[in-house]
């Protein structure tokens, strides 16, 4: 997968919002953001870019909060945002816009060629299925990955719950895994 970018620390920024960039005219990917250091470019999830391009005015006091990782063989440290809130101007206290959050909780599924002869897409469905029949399926991002360098085990499936990487379990063990960390949570 991605083994180039380390994970630093997670981030919160607060500065004034200077607009949107992209690769392309109108296809917004990253945010400028001023801070007292200097402007930065923070990358966008796709979940995110809809509802702020409508939301956010240039010059608007926001708080960015997100994940920074270090390119290994760069030096270079990129910074990705999961959540975008407005600073209210009346008062210190700050006021959420209706915008989602990351899921904290992610499975990572193998869809390379060696998964999927051993049954990966079986796995797949099965798991979203599992998940579907306990309603967890919006609560859990599924990501399908290249391959995670395990093929002797495969299908591989790997759950992120936080920082805790659970391989090697059934749909059903998954998802009860997924419940007890939901409920701890709330």
């Amino acid at each position: 997968m991605g083994d180039k970018f380390l994970q630093l620390s997670e981030f919160n920024l607060e500065g004034n919002f200077l607009g949107f960039m992209g690769n392309k005219p109108k296809k917004i990917k990253y945010l400028s953001l001023a801070i007292p250091s200097g402007d930065v470019l923070i990358k966008l999830p796709k979940k995110l870019r809809s509802c702020l391009s409508s939301s956010l005015h240039i010059g608007e006091r926001i708080n960015i909060y997100g994940v920074g990782k270090l390119h290994r063989y760069k030096g270079t440290i990129k910074l990705k945002a999961y959540e975008v809130t407005k600073i209210s101007d009346e008062s210190v206290s700050h006021s959420h816009a209706d915008l989602p959050t990351q899921p904290s909780a992610k499975i990572m599924v193998c869809q390379k060629a060696g998964c999927i002869k051993r049954g990966g897409q079986g796995l797949l469905s099965q798991l979203e299925q599992t998940l579907c029949d306990r309603g967890l399926l919006d609560k859990v991002t599924i990501e399908h990955t290249s391959c995670q360098k395990r093929c002797s085990s495969a299908p591989n499936c790997i759950l992120m719950l936080g920082k805790k990487k659970y391989k090697k379990n059934c749909p059903q063990a998954i998802a009860s895994l997924l419940e007890s960390y939901l409920t701890t949570r709330e």
